[in-house]
Parts: C-alpha cells; sequence; structure tokens
C-alpha cells in the first residue's frame, strides 16, 4: 500500500462499494484503523489477511498526487544540487537556514567541524544548537564539493539573503550574525548604500547600531581599518 488512493481503487476493484471503500481509506489514512464492520466487509471481498492487518497499522498516507509532487520536488532540487551548486546552496542558507552563525560557519571547514561535534556530543542540546547543527552539516557538505563562503562586505551585503559573488563563493546576508536582526540589517544596507563610512562611530550613528553589535562585526572583521572616531588626531597629521 503506497497512497491512500491505492486503498479505494483496491477495494473497488474488489467489488466492494465505492462510499464503503473511500470511508475505509479516510479511517486508514486518518490512523483510525477498520471498524469490525469494515473489517467483516473486506473479508467478505475476499481481501488478503495481510492487507488488512497493513490498514490497522497505518497511521498516516499521502494521496497519491501529494506523493508524485514531492518526488518532483526531490528532483528538481537534486538537479539544482548538482549543476548549480552555488545557487542552490545560496537558497538553502537564505530560505531555510535557521540556526546559521556566521562565527562558526564562515571561517573554514575544520572549524565548522569542530562546531558541529561539540553540538552533538552534548546531552543537553537545545533546540536552537539543534538547528545550528543542521545547518553545520549543509556547511559541511559544501565545503566538502570545494565551495566557500565570502567575508561579508559591509557595502555589497544583503540584509536578508546570501549571494553568489564574483569570486563564485557565498556571500552570507547580514542577519547570518548572532544578534543581529532584520531591521538592524536593513538599516546597515540603507546606511551603506549612503556612501562609506569614516568611522566606527559614524558607522553606528549612520547605521543606528548599538555599541555591541558593532564591537562584535569589528572582532568579525568587517569593519576594515576603521577608527573610532570622526575626530583627526593632532598625531596623525604630524
Amino acid at each position: 500500500i503506497c497512497t491512500r488512493d491505492d486503498i479505494m481503487i483496491y477495494l473497488i476493484g474488489q467489488g466492494m462499494e465505492e462510499g464503503e471503500s473511500f470511508k475505509i481509506m479516510e479511517s486508514v489514512r486518518k490512523g483510525k484503523g477498520l471498524s469490525p464492520e469494515y473489517e467483516q466487509d473486506m473479508i467478505a471481498a475476499d481481501v488478503p489477511k495481510w492487507y488488512i492487518e497493513s490498514c490497522k497499522k497505518i497511521k498516516y498516507m499521502f494521496p497519491k498526487a501529494h506523493a508524485a509532487a514531492y518526488v518532483m520536488m526531490a528532483w528538481r532540487i537534486a538537479y539544482c544540487k548538482i549543476y548549480y551548486p552555488l545557487e542552490y546552496y545560496t537558497a538553502y542558507f537564505s530560505i531555510r537556514a535557521t540556526g546559521f552563525s556566521y562565527e562558526l560557519m564562515c571561517f573554514g571547514k575544520e572549524k565548522v567541524e569542530r562546531a558541529y561535534m561539540e553540538i552533538k556530543n552534548k546531552s543537553d542540546a537545545t533546540a536552537k544548537e539543534e538547528d545550528t547543527a543542521r545547518d553545520l552539516r549543509i556547511a559541511q557538505e559544501m565545503y566538502a564539493r570545494g565551495y566557500e563562503f565570502e567575508p561579508i562586505d559591509i557595502y555589497k551585503a544583503q540584509a536578508v539573503r546570501f549571494q553568489v559573488t564574483e569570486n563564485k563563493k557565498i556571500m552570507p546576508a547580514l542577519t547570518s550574525i548572532d544578534g543581529l536582526g532584520e531591521s538592524v540589517a536593513r538599516q546597515i544596507v540603507e546606511a551603506a548604500a549612503r556612501g562609506e563610512f569614516i568611522s566606527k562611530d559614524d558607522f553606528m550613528n549612520r547605521a543606528k547600531v548599538n555599541k555591541t553589535i558593532c564591537e562584535q562585526m569589528d572582532k568579525l572583521g568587517l569593519l576594515g581599518n576603521l577608527p573610532q572616531s570622526d575626530q583627526i588626531s593632532i598625531f596623525d597629521i604630524i
């Protein structure tokens, strides 16, 4: 028994009444099994014992069209994964990755592997850590296939979408930085579009970023050589 439709079609083929065949299908696919009346009618229609027992064990079943749609989608995903790998990983991390961490995943495969094992060896991993572990596995796969992440460029990075760069690498979204939400990410994109930042203070003021986020981005090397203040020291002039 592959799909719920198979049950109704098979029972009708065995000579059972169409309405009852439909009701049996619905009962089985919802995990409710068979009523004594249904079972007796199936026996009377020469339905094999193994078939009846199978119907009692089923907890849920897809309709045939649903199952076919899943298979077609799987083929499409597999095709993109093989022939358009960078685009595939970019789309996955943009749409499906709920536990992506720039700090853990964008500094080489060794760090990815260590981070993954640390989470998997925990007996009390949180739901968020489990999400991160899942995304770490995808990052592991990406690295194993020879693809890499490009460091975030605050003038080119998008707020929530990863992107393929000219170097054939993947640049993460700003929201991949831990603690940096979508609204702040969009503020950074808008501020960067208005021109280069002249200092960290300028970055915080124009992008409306708090000191904690600024320090975190600086620690990750994303602010380059920006000085702290807009003010010019006399010692810089001498």
